[in-house]
C-alpha cells in the first residue's frame, strides 16, 4: 500500500449542517485519509479543532460505528454522561445503535487533533441529534437530506 501524504489528502472545512446548526463547527477542518488511500468500507479522517470549535453537533448513528483517537490537545468529550476531558492517546468508541449522543469541543487555547475512523453505510444509517431539531434519515442512497425532527424540510 502506498504511503498517504497527509497534505495531499482531500481537505474538508466546516460542516454540512444547515444554518444555524453549522456555526459551532465552521472552523473545524479535516483530511480525508481513507479517501486518499482509496478505502471504501470505512472512513478515516484527521480532524483539527481550533480553539472554540466543535467536532459536530451531539449525535449518534443507527448503523455506523465511530472510533476516535486523540493525537494532540485536550478536547472535551460530551455525551449522555456529561463532559470528560481527554488527552493525547485517549480513545473513544461509539458503536452503531448506541443512543449515547456524543461530540467533542475544544475549550482550550490550542488546536486539538484527532483521528476518527468509522463505517461507511449512509444508505442504511440514520443520524440522531438529541439536543437540536435535526435528523438525518437513511434513504437508500449515499445522499441524505437533513430534516427537522417532525420530518419537515429545513
Amino acid at each position: 500500500m502506498p504511503k498517504i501524504n497527509i497534505e495531499d489528502a482531500p481537505l474538508r472545512r466546516g460542516s454540512s449542517y444547515p444554518t444555524p446548526y453549522d456555526a459551532p463547527s465552521l472552523t473545524r477542518y479535516g483530511r480525508k485519509l481513507g479517501d486518499a488511500g482509496g478505502l471504501t468500507q470505512f472512513g478515516a479522517h484527521l480532524i483539527t479543532l481550533p480553539p472554540g470549535a466543535w467536532s459536530s453537533q451531539r449525535h449518534w448513528h443507527s448503523a455506523e460505528d465511530e472510533f476516535v483517537y486523540i493525537v494532540s490537545g485536550h478536547p472535551t468529550l460530551i455525551d449522555n454522561d456529561g463532559p470528560q476531558r481527554l488527552s493525547p492517546g485517549d480513545c473513544t468508541a461509539h458503536p452503531a445503535g448506541d443512543e449515547n449522543g456524543h461530540h467533542m469541543k475544544n475549550d482550550t487555547q490550542k488546536d486539538v487533533v484527532f483521528l476518527i475512523i468509522g463505517s461507511r453505510t449512509p444508505e442504511i444509517d440514520s443520524a440522531h441529534y438529541p439536543d437540536i431539531d435535526l435528523r438525518l434519515d437513511a434513504n437508500g442512497t449515499p445522499d441524505r437530506i437533513y430534516k427537522r425532527k417532525d420530518g419537515r424540510q429545513i
